[in-house]
């Protein structure tokens, strides 16, 4: 089984996006029982709370469902249940890092390294763009399927 674990600093945002469609991507390519998908966050902040309502719209529109989402905090004990350890931004990275203590396995990675346009995906946070997010996401767990699959 393949676990993956996306990141960002809520875990009601971005990540859970990130969550979602790969669960629906690796589904359609009859791969769900391959896969074990999460997410998580590297701030307290939104503990308990739900994917976010414009969020869990956008995911909506596309046909994806985020029912019995919870946000939760990334630990240690994760490092080592999880194959790869996807941040959103670089600013993830270097909060995963401070939780973690290191990366001896190089498990950790941005979702956008998979693409032809590596960098973070955009916060919609703060832009309210959760299309441009929606589509970053996209792109990123694509290209990630593909390299697992490879």
């Amino acid at each position: 089984m393949i676990k993956i674990l996306f990141i960002c600093h809520g875990n009601i945002c971005r990540s859970p996006m990130a969550e979602f469609v790969m669960r629906d991507l690796v589904n359609k390519a009859g791969l769900g029982n391959q896969f074990h998908i999460e997410s998580a966050a590297t701030s307290r902040e939104e503990i308990g709370n739900p994917v976010y309502p414009p969020a869990k719209k956008m995911l909506a529109l596309h046909g994806i469902r985020c029912d019995g989402h919870a946000a939760r905090q990334i630990t240690k004990k994760d490092y080592h249940e999880f194959d790869y350890i996807i941040g959103m931004e670089q600013y993830n990275v270097r909060n995963m890092m401070r939780i973690l203590g290191s990366d001896p396995d190089c498990k950790i990675r941005l979702l956008r390294d998979f693409t032809n346009s590596p960098g973070d995906i955009a916060d919609p946070w703060y832009s309210g763009d959760f299309e441009t997010t929606y589509q970053q996401v996209l792109e990123g767990c694509e290209g990630l399927l593909c390299y697992i699959e490879k």
